[in-house]
């Protein structure tokens, strides 16, 4: 009965028109291992303020947040909101350190896992660091796709085939954000019937060590966009010096109910792509 619970989220908190669910990175982990045990089809989303600020002004994103089975904070803004909302045990739920931990109960529970993304050198790279330390897990299979800001519909169409045919348990797109979460909801309308589906952002390229990570203090301190600014600037620039204000912007107007905060991407200046 518990494990049937589980498959279904607590009651999210609503900011800028996203739901961002309290669930603890250890209650994250217990809400995929159900997913994947009752094979429920869906998608994770590990949201950030990036991807919440985006939501907000660009249409098939904040439809895909919403279509996902849950969205996690994964960033600490979005930890001090569910904090502030009375989720007073919330902790971030660091999309890698998800992602190790559902490697490792991959491994344990002999689920298939497939990887989806990355840069060819990357995601073999990242293959091996999983193999070096889960020796044990079932790799379905993996793939690289070409960069495109839209994937064309051929390809997408191949992809999911090949994935169906791989039959994973788990399937991790590290597609980067927003990609991945559109991808993901493109991917569940199509049918892609894997039971979890997690977007995991920069976490290939950290655990295959093709990017450092930010020290953990930095991340506990809300201050790991300075570190990735610094290590990225001309690829990262405008998600920070631009996004970060227009969010702290729109949360303020949000408190003082000028903006409706279960609504977002509805206005006539946002975007329906």
């Amino acid at each position: 009965m518990a494990g049937r619970r589980l498959t279904r989220p607590p009651a999210p908190a609503w900011l800028l028109g996203a739901p961002v669910h309290p669930l603890t990175l250890r209650g994250a982990v217990a809400f995929c291992a159900a997913r994947v045990r009752a094979r429920r089809p869906g998608y994770l989303c590990a949201a950030n303020v990036h991807v919440i600020t985006e939501s907000y002004i660009h249409g098939a994103l904040h439809r895909a947040l919403r279509g996902a089975a849950a969205v996690v904070p994964d960033g600490m803004p979005l930890v001090w909101f569910l904090r502030q909302r009375g989720h007073r045990h919330q902790d971030r739920v660091y999309g890698p350190a998800l992602t190790e931990r559902l490697l490792a109960q991959s491994q344990r529970r002999g689920w298939r896992v497939f990887f989806y993304g990355g840069t060819p050198g990357a995601l073999a790279a990242l293959l091996a660091a999983v193999r070096r330390r889960w020796p044990g897990l079932r790799v379905a299979g993996a793939l690289s796709p070409p960069f495109h800001r839209v994937q064309p519909g051929a390809e997408f169409v191949a992809h999911l085939a090949v994935i169906r045919r791989a039959r994973p348990q788990v399937l991790l797109v590290g597609l980067g954000a927003p990609k991945q979460e559109l991808w993901m909801a493109r991917a569940a309308a199509a049918g892609s019937r894997v039971p979890l589906t997690l977007g995991v952002g920069a976490a290939f390229d950290f655990l295959g060590g093709a990017k450092p990570q930010a020290p953990r203090w930095m991340g506990a301190a809300g201050l790991e966009w300075l570190f990735r600014l610094a290590s990225e600037p001309r690829r990262l620039w405008r998600r920070y010096l631009l996004l970060n204000p227009l969010f702290l912007a729109l949360v303020a107007l949000q408190e003082f109910g000028i903006v409706d905060g279960n609504r977002g991407a509805t206005g006539p200046w946002a975007r329906r792509s």
